[in-house]
C-alpha cells in the first residue's frame, strides 16, 4: 500500500513539473511540389524524408519538457506548409530542445531555419535552402538545388543529383558519389570530394575550389580544374586536367595526375606532382615550392622543358642536399655561406633546355632535395 501511494505521488509530480513527453503530431493532406516552411526560433533538430503520399506528416518529440513549454504553431499556405516554434517554459528545461520527424511528399521545397539542431534530410527533391546555428547536415539521395549552411558541424553529401553548395563554419565536409555542379567549404576541417561528376559523367562542371581554415582537403577528380587552399593540412589530388592551384600553409601536396599546368606551394611539406597526357598539347607549365620538404615531379617524356631548379639549404640543415635529375642538366653550387637572410645560407641550382623549352619548369625548396623523373 505505502508502494503505491508513493507511485501515484511521483507520478503526480511528474505531472505537475511537465516532465510527460508526449509528441505532438499533425497531418496536413498538400500537393506535390509546394514548400515546408520552418523557422525554429527555440531551436532543435530536424528530420525530412520523402515518401509516396501526398501528405505532410509531422511529429514533434520533445526531450525534455511537454508542449506546454513550446509554442508551436503550424500554417497551410498557398505555397504548402508552415512551421515556426519558439520556447515558453523554464530555462532549466530547454536543455535537448526539440526533434521534428517530418515526412513529405518526394518533390517538394524547403526552407529551413533552426536556431540549432541537426539536420538530417533523404529522398526529397526540389529547392532546398536554410541554415542551422550549430549542428551537422546529413543529407542523401536529394535532386534539385541546395543552399546550405551550419555554423558548426559535419557535413555530408551523398548519392544525390543536385547543384548548389554546402558551407561549414567548423567540420568535415564530405561530398560522394554526386551528380552535378555542387561545391562544399568548410572554414576548419577536411573537404573531400568522391566521384562528384558533372551530368555529362565527366568530373563536376565546374573548377573545384575548396577553401578550409585548416584541415587536410581530398579530390579524386577535377577534369575542369582545381583551386584549393587550406591554412594548415596535407592536399591530395588524385586526378586532374587543365590546372592545378594549390597551397597549403602547412602539410604535403601530392597529385597523382595533373593533364595540364600546376602550381602548388606549401610552407612546410613535400610536394609530389605526376604529369600525364600528351606533352605536346595544353599549357604544361609547373611551378613548384616548399619551404621545408622534398619536391618530386614526374613529367612525360618528349615534353619541351625550360627547367629551373633551386635547393636552398641553411647551415643548420644536416642533410646532403641533392638534385636527381633524368634529363641533362647544369648543376652548380655556392662556395660561400650567404647571411643575408639571416641565417647562412648556400644554394645548388640546375637549369637546362630539353627541345625547344616551351613549357616553364620551376622549382625551388628550402631544405629539401629536387627529383625530376622522366615517366
Amino acid at each position: 500500500m505505502i508502494k503505491k501511494v508513493i507511485f501515484i505521488v511521483l507520478l503526480m509530480l511528474l505531472v505537475v513539473l511537465g516532465f510527460s513527453r508526449e509528441p505532438l503530431k499533425k497531418e496536413f493532406t498538400v500537393e506535390p511540389g509546394k514548400k515546408l516552411d520552418i523557422n525554429l526560433r527555440s531551436g532543435g533538430s530536424l528530420t525530412i524524408s520523402g515518401w509516396d503520399k501526398n501528405q505532410v506528416a509531422v511529429t514533434v518529440n520533445f526531450k525534455n519538457g511537454n508542449g506546454n513549454d513550446w509554442d508551436i504553431s503550424f500554417e497551410k499556405t498557398s505555397e504548402g506548409i508552415a512551421i515556426e516554434s519558439r520556447y515558453t517554459g523554464s530555462h532549466h528545461k530547454r536543455s535537448g530542445g526539440t526533434n521534428f520527424e517530418i515526412n513529405v511528399p518526394k518533390r517538394f521545397d524547403l526552407e529551413l531555419k533552426t536556431m540549432g539542431g541537426g539536420i538530417t534530410i533523404d529522398h526529397v527533391e526540389g529547392e532546398i535552402t536554410g541554415k542551422t546555428m550549430g549542428g551537422g547536415l546529413e543529407l542523401s539521395h536529394l535532386k534539385g538545388s541546395i543552399d546550405l549552411k551550419t555554423m558548426g558541424g559535419k557535413i555530408s553529401l551523398t548519392d544525390s543529383d543536385i547543384d548548389g553548395k554546402v558551407k561549414t563554419m567548423g567540420g568535415r565536409v564530405l561530398l560522394e558519389n554526386v551528380v552535378g555542379d555542387v561545391s562544399g567549404s568548410s572554414m576548419g576541417g577536411n573537404v573531400i570530394y568522391k566521384n562528384v561528376k558533372s551530368r555529362s559523367g565527366k568530373s563536376t562542371g565546374k573548377v573545384v575550389n575548396i577553401s578550409t581554415m585548416g584541415g587536410a582537403i581530398n579530390v579524386s577528380d577535377a577534369s575542369h580544374g582545381a583551386k584549393v587552399h587550406t591554412m594548415g593540412g596535407d592536399i591530395h589530388i588524385k586526378s586532374a586536367k587543365e590546372f592545378i592551384k594549390a597551397k597549403t600553409m602547412g602539410g604535403d601536396i601530392t597529385v597523382d595526375a595533373i593533364d595540364g599546368w600546376i602550381s602548388a606551394t606549401t610552407m612546410g611539406g613535400e610536394v609530389t606532382v605526376t604529369m600525364t597526357g600528351d606533352p605536346a598539347k595544353g599549357k604544361r607549365d609547373v611551378n613548384l615550392t616548399s619551404m621545408g620538404g622534398d619536391i618530386t615531379l614526374t613529367v612525360p617524356s618528349g615534353l619541351s622543358m625550360d627547367i629551373d631548379l633551386e635547393i636552398e639549404y641553411t647551415k643548420k640543415s644536416h642533410k646532403d642536399h641533392k638534385i636527381i635529375s633524368d634529363f641533362d642538366i647544369q648543376q652548380k653550387e655556392t662556395d660561400e655561406w650567404e647571411k643575408s637572410k639571416g641565417s647562412s645560407r648556400k644554394y645548388i641550382y640546375g637549369k637546362g633546355k630539353i627541345k625547344d623549352g616551351k613549357h616553364r619548369i620551376k622549382i625551388k625548396t628550402v631544405n629539401g632535395n629536387i627529383v625530376l623523373k622522366r615517366g
